[in-house]
């Protein structure tokens, strides 16, 4: 089996390296690409191109526009790596017979009320970010390509910037922090989300009916400001040592922000655990597991360093 990894330097991709090499020679791209092949969603000929020279059985598109407030000034370049992009790939994964992997949102609904949403609930989203993954969404259900759309919120990750380090690094340096306390939502970690599309892929491939979007996330849910609370209260109980003396709640109203956030970013996953009888953990598990991880490399480096 023949895998197109997109996007192998994310949150996400740098995790589906580890999950997907075990199911067959996997071909991993950024946008720089490699070897002649072009991995840059930005260039539709070039992905097109890399696709049909490749010929891949199941293409992972876990390449993005990710820049949320950037894609309300830059909304040509947005719609283009988040909507074209995915389309193109799906009518190309289409010719080939093969699946298509892509990951959106929780950004493609409006944010209003408390309840999780369902994959079936309407759509309204409040900024261009969330427009583009919406229409990224829409391309690759109309190109009737075997895929998957996986949509998750809040990712973090070993690799890249997200909440967590920024929340740490911040710490060390400040007394006070302000968080946002009024939009909630679920913490989902990049290697849960590679150990999950890889257990998928091996069951979707022999059953397409379970083609389709699907909501994941882990259980429970939090705000910005309780996420927060956890990840210094964790750190501390790992050994770490904060200037950090006070958390600050404030709502989304007093934190300045070029595109507009969903205040309720709660995702329905019982349509996925149903579908593929997987048991979702609890998001605390995952950002643990993320801070252990930070320290054991913190502390390797610095054993290195003394020899």
């Amino acid at each position: 089996m023949k895998i197109l990894l997109l996007g192998k330097n994310g949150q996400v991709g740098s995790e589906l390296l580890r999950t997907l090499n075990p199911l067959g020679e996997v071909i991993a791209l950024d946008r720089h690409g490699e070897t002649g092949y072009c991995g840059d969603l930005s260039n539709l000929d070039g992905i097109t191109s890399t696709i049909r020279d490749i010929q891949p059985n199941i293409v992972v598109n876990a390449a993005a526009y990710t820049a949320v407030d950037r894609a309300e000034d830059e909304c040509d370049q947005a719609f283009l790596i988040n909507a074209l992009a995915p389309g193109r790939i799906a009518r190309e994964v289409e010719s080939l017979g093969g699946l298509l992997v892509h990951y959106s949102s929780d950004y493609v609904f409006d944010g209003s009320g408390c309840a999780a949403r369902k994959e079936s609930d309407p759509t309204g989203p409040l900024n261009f970010y969330g427009a583009s993954k919406l229409a990224g969404e829409v391309a690759i259900s109309e190109s009737k390509c075997n895929h998957l759309i996986l949509r998750t919120s809040w990712v973090y990750g070993m690799s890249g910037n997200n909440f967590v380090k920024t929340i740490l690094d911040r710490a060390k340096k400040s007394d006070s922090l302000s968080i946002v306390n009024d939009q909630f939502g679920v913490p989902t970690s990049a290697d849960l989300l590679a150990n999950i599309t890889a257990h998928i892929i091996v069951i979707a491939r022999q059953n397409h009916s379970l083609n389709g979007l699907y909501h994941v996330v882990p259980g429970g849910e939090t705000s910005w400001y309780d996420y927060a609370h956890y990840v210094i209260n964790s750190a501390r109980n790992l050994g770490e040592v904060f200037l950090l003396k006070k958390l600050i709640a404030i709502s989304s109203n007093s934190y300045s922000a070029r595109a507009q956030r969903p205040s309720n970013s709660r995702l329905d996953t019982k349509k996925f655990s149903d579908a593929f009888c997987k048991a979702l953990p609890d998001w605390k598990h995952g950002v643990l597991c993320l801070l252990q991880e930070i320290y054991k490399e913190a502390a390797c480096k610095k054993e290195k360093a003394l020899f």
